[in-house]
């Protein structure tokens, strides 16, 4: 698990024909991607790294020195909200449960909670649908076993504390006015007259059921929803509108153009340029205002 020391790893990498190369001909990017990931989970490193070396060394390699060389040594985001950016977009995709539990890992390493991770992976519910929040729930139960046999004592977090408000869809429209305080009535006025039952389930359940939920902030719940509607890449216009949500809240320009360079890793470069160009616009479009 996390930090453990891997000696072969330490000093030795792989070249192209599989075989060992010495440690003084490695790349600076390999050794300081090397220490990110042991930062995050030196083991699951190793699984990687050994798991490709009889079929293509090259992409553990390029894992390494390109995914935690260049990208996760870049401090404009730090690795908790690396981490939960990352576990937010592979929960979205659904199509990469190992590589999910190895964040799971990292999330949990770099100190979220276990109730952090299970709201991140809840609120996917509402951007990729409940299948994709079922596997990522039992991918978190499979870790948490996982951890609890070799010894790690997580922090369980806090809880939600149980909403008291009777108006589900008051309550829905209340905390989509925190994100943005038009964004209701753009919302009815779209869809009021075509399909009032898609306002009135956006509200109550990913508003009031899920945003109201105060065990996750509100910069967290931001990037999760970035990041994945990212690595999505089919709601252009919904990322749009949190992209606005997540500078209204207080994320930093800088932090949000380092997660579309975290999904270069994740979901490739064409969703990152989309969304780097979505992000773009958003800043052009609040220099006007």
């Amino acid at each position: 698990m996390k930090l453990v020391v891997i000696i072969s790893l330490l000093t030795l990498s792989i070249n192209a024909s599989g075989q060992i190369k010495s440690d003084t001909m490695q790349s600076e990017r390999f050794k300081a991607g090397w220490q990110k990931l042991k930062e995050i989970d030196g083991e699951a490193g190793e699984k990687v790294i050994e798991s490709l070396k009889d079929i293509s060394p090259d992409l553990g390699t390029f894992i390494i020195e390109y995914a935690f060389g260049d990208v996760y040594t870049r401090d404009g985001l730090d690795l908790k909200s690396k981490e939960i950016a990352v576990v937010a977009a592979l929960t979205a995709m659904g199509n990469a449960q190992p590589q999910l539990k190895v964040h799971i890992n990292g999330a949990l390493n770099t100190g979220s909670s276990v109730n952090e991770l299970k709201e991140v992976i809840l609120q996917m519910s509402v951007y990729s649908g409940f299948p994709s929040s079922i596997n990522g729930m039992n991918a978190l139960k499979e870790v948490l076993a996982e951890r609890q046999i070799h010894g790690f004592k997580d922090e369980i977090g806090k809880s939600a504390t149980e909403t008291k408000s009777l108006d589900r869809l008051k309550l829905g429209e209340k905390e989509l006015s925190k994100l943005d305080s038009l964004q209701v009535e753009r919302l009815k006025s779209a869809y009021n007259d075509f399909s009032p039952e898609l306002v009135k389930f956006t509200l109550e359940y990913g508003y009031a059921d899920i945003f109201s939920r105060d065990n996750l902030s509100e910069k967290y719940r931001q990037i999760a929803t970035i990041s994945a509607l990212t690595a999505l890449g089919t709601a252009q216009p919904q990322l749009k509108f949190h992209i606005n949500a997540g500078l209204n809240i207080g994320l930093k320009e800088t932090e949000i153009k380092e997660i579309m360079l975290l999904m270069t890793v994740y979901s490739g470069f064409p969703s990152a340029i989309n969304g780097t160009n979505i992000l773009k616009e958003v800043i052009n479009e609040r220099a006007k205002k």
